[in-house]
C-alpha cells in the first residue's frame, strides 16, 4: 500500500531552476517516481537534459525568466500543449545577492524579493487554478532555507524572502486545503552544489559548518529529493502548510 502512495507514475511536474544543484536532483527525483517533467530555466538545462535523456526520462524544456511574472501564463500554456495537465509544482528557483545591510541596494533587494517571493506566490496562484479547473486537487512545494528560520549576515533580501516563503506556504495552504490542493515547504540546510564549492574548499569554514551539523557531512542534491517526492505524493496527503528542515541536524543544535 505504501508503494502505491509514494507512486507517481502518470503525474506531470513543473520544477522551476532545475538546470544543476538541488532543482536538478528534485527533477530527476520526481521523474525517477514516475513523474513527467516540465523544468522553467532562463538557460538551457544542458546537464539536466543529458540526464533526463539518458535515464529515460520524459522531460520538457521551458526557457522563462522569473525575475518577472510575464512569462506564468505562458509556462501553464506549454505544459498543458504538452502533458493536458499538471500535478505538482516545486518552486525552486531563486537568487541570493549579498552586501552589508547599511550599504544593500534597492536593486538587489528588489531583484532577490522578485524570484525568490513574488514569482513562488503567483506560480502558486496560476497553477493553483489550474487544478481546482481540472478538480482533482494538487501539491506544491516550495524551496525555503536556513535563513527562514535564521537571520543571516549580509544577505537581508535572501532572508526576507526566504521568511516569506515559509509564510505564504502556510496562508496558501490555509486557503486552498479545501480544494485538495497540499502547500507545503522544504528548507536545505547546507548541501554540496556549485554554489558551496568555495564555502567547502575554505577549511577553516568547512570545519567549523561540519561541527554544527551532527550529520557530520554535507548535504547532496538526492537529500532533497526524498523529501518533494514524499510530498508531492499521496503519503503526504493530510500535511498542509508545513516546512520541512532538510539540514542533518542544523536547527536541532
Amino acid at each position: 500500500m505504501m508503494n502505491n502512495a509514494l507512486n507517481l507514475q502518470g503525474k506531470v511536474a513543473i520544477v522551476t531552476g532545475c538546470d544543476t544543484g538541488l532543482g536538478q536532483g528534485m527533477a530527476i527525483g520526481l521523474a525517477e517516481a514516475g513523474c513527467q517533467v516540465v523544468g522553467i530555466n532562463y538557460i538551457e538545462p544542458a546537464e539536466t537534459i543529458e540526464k533526463m535523456n539518458t535515464a529515460g526520462h520524459t522531460f520538457l524544456d521551458v526557457r522563462a525568466n522569473l525575475l518577472k511574472q510575464d512569462d506564468i501564463p505562458r509556462i501553464i500554456e506549454e505544459t498543458l500543449a504538452a502533458f493536458g495537465k499538471v500535478d505538482i509544482l516545486v518552486n525552486n528557483a531563486g537568487i541570493i545577492r549579498r552586501e552589508d545591510a547599511l550599504e544593500f541596494s534597492e536593486q538587489n533587494w528588489d531583484d532577490v524579493m522578485n524570484i525568490n517571493s513574488k514569482t513562488v506566490f503567483f506560480m502558486s496562484q496560476a497553477v493553483a487554478k489550474q487544478f481546482i479547473a481540472q478538480g482533482n486537487g494538487g501539491k506544491i512545494i516550495n524551496i525555503a532555507s536556513m535563513l527562514s528560520f535564521q537571520g543571516g549576515i549580509r544577505v537581508p533580501s535572501y532572508t526576507a524572502s526566504k521568511s516569506a516563503v515559509m509564510g505564504i506556504t502556510r496562508a496558501m495552504a490555509n486557503e486552498w486545503a479545501k480544494h485538495n490542493i497540499n502547500v507545503n515547504a522544504i528548507a536545505p540546510g547546507y548541501m554540496a552544489t556549485n554554489n558551496t564549492e568555495a564555502l567547502r574548499a575554505d577549511a577553516d569554514r568547512n570545519a567549523a559548518i561540519l561541527e554544527r551539523i551532527p550529520a557530520n557531512r554535507w548535504g547532496t542534491p538526492a537529500d532533497v529529493a526524498g523529501p518533494c517526492v514524499f510530498l508531492a505524493s499521496n503519503a503526504a496527503d493530510y500535511i498542509n502548510g508545513y516546512t520541512i528542515a532538510v539540514d542533518g541536524g542544523w536547527l536541532a543544535r
